[in-house]
């Protein structure tokens, strides 16, 4: 769907919905938190890349959509047992605008997706090292195991002796769900360097395509219709085309603020009303 003068025309089925929205005659859907992680890299000819993943069609949210890798938080993701390097949860807490036990579980989930839907692991035996290579069978097993929640992150961390690499994230955007969507998610954004040694790999059942691509090409992509994303995920790509390497991200200095796009009735017609400052990347007039 396109998006002129920030606004976003949205399906006709929507419009019922937001005028019984509008008055009092339904209830938005609780909210959930989530997380979602940039995997960045230095390529040596193109630049700044980030691993994207394609939804398949058959999901329920945002099918077709490329996506960063995450989801939402799994009520065991704020295990206190779990081995933690790096800002403390109350800083992540302070960062994010969230109380230390919900900042907890978000950096927990962002490690735990991100080793889900690509392989690539936040973590290391001790504070200074991180494991270098997640390929062979014990690690799909272990992936499979978070997968199906058979076993938490504390648990596979704790088994294998690794502490969880909160240093090796920052904190970069944070945006909620619509009011008039059927699923809605409270996420933060974080931004991370793939480990040395280790490899972004297509393991994810939710994806059908993966790629790293410079921010700057995805947002020409989706402008030119060729690449469906969301106005979450092309904000902050157009955000991340500002910087040339990755270590120039992990060192911006960022001020998280909360974006929630809302719906409106505008001249009869259903629409997605992006804030201004994410609106500001698509075509005006």
């Amino acid at each position: 769907m396109s998006v002129v003068n920030g606004l976003m025309k949205l399906p006709e089925e929507f419009r019922q919905r937001i005028e019984d929205l509008q008055a009092g005659r339904t209830q938005p859907p609780p909210v959930r938190h989530a997380a979602t992680v940039v995997v960045l890299r230095d390529h040596p000819e193109q630049g700044l890349q980030a691993f994207m993943l394609r939804r398949v069609a058959s999901m329920a949210f945002a099918p077709g959509a490329y996506v960063f890798p995450g989801g939402s938080v799994d009520p065991r993701d704020g295990e206190a047992s779990i081995g933690w390097v790096g800002p403390s949860p109350r800083q992540w807490g302070e960062a994010f605008g969230a109380d230390e036990t919900v900042a907890r579980e978000l950096v927990c989930a962002a490690v735990r997706e991100t080793f889900e839907e690509t392989q690539v692991l936040l973590a290391g035996p001790t504070a200074e090292t991180v494991v270098d290579d997640t390929r062979g069978d014990d690690w799909e097993a272990d992936r499979k195991a978070l997968v199906d929640r058979s076993q938490s992150l504390a648990e596979f961390l704790n088994r294998r002796g690794l502490l969880l690499r909160a240093d090796l994230l920052r904190p970069w955007g944070h945006w909620i769900t619509p009011v008039v969507e059927t699923r809605r998610y409270d996420t933060r954004f974080f931004v991370a360097a793939i480990p040395a040694g280790q490899r972004a790999r297509d393991v994810s059942t939710e994806a059908d395509k993966v790629a790293w691509v410079r921010p700057a090409e995805a947002v020409q992509r989706a402008l030119r219709g060729e690449w469906a994303l969301l106005p979450p995920t092309l904000a902050t790509l157009s955000e991340l085309a500002e910087y040339d390497t990755v270590a120039d991200v992990l060192a911006a200095e960022r001020t998280i603020s909360v974006r929630e796009p809302r719906a409106e009735i505008i001249d009869g017609e259903p629409y997605l009303v992006l804030p201004e400052d994410a609106a500001k990347y698509y075509p005006k007039g």
